[in-house]
């Protein structure tokens, strides 16, 4: 799954949906590194220089940083 044309929130809404749905439980930097494979290049090459403990934190980065490009 890859954000493509969505914007951050609703892109991370659709992974939490699918993995429901789907009923995969993963941990949670596992999540993480899903989530910042398929954002937009542009937004991931900026947030993956951050450090990140919990999705939340990396999702809103990711928001902020897609409000500034």
């Amino acid at each position: 799954m890859a954000q493509v044309s969505k914007s951050v929130d609703d892109y991370h809404k659709d992974i939490e949906i699918a993995m429901i749905r789907t009923n995969i439980v993963e941990d949670r930097e596992t999540i993480m590194t899903r989530f910042l494979n398929g954002l937009n290049r542009e937004i991931t090459n900026l947030v993956e220089l951050q450090h990140y403990i919990e999705i939340y934190d990396m999702v809103h980065m990711a928001t902020k940083e897609e409000r500034y490009s």
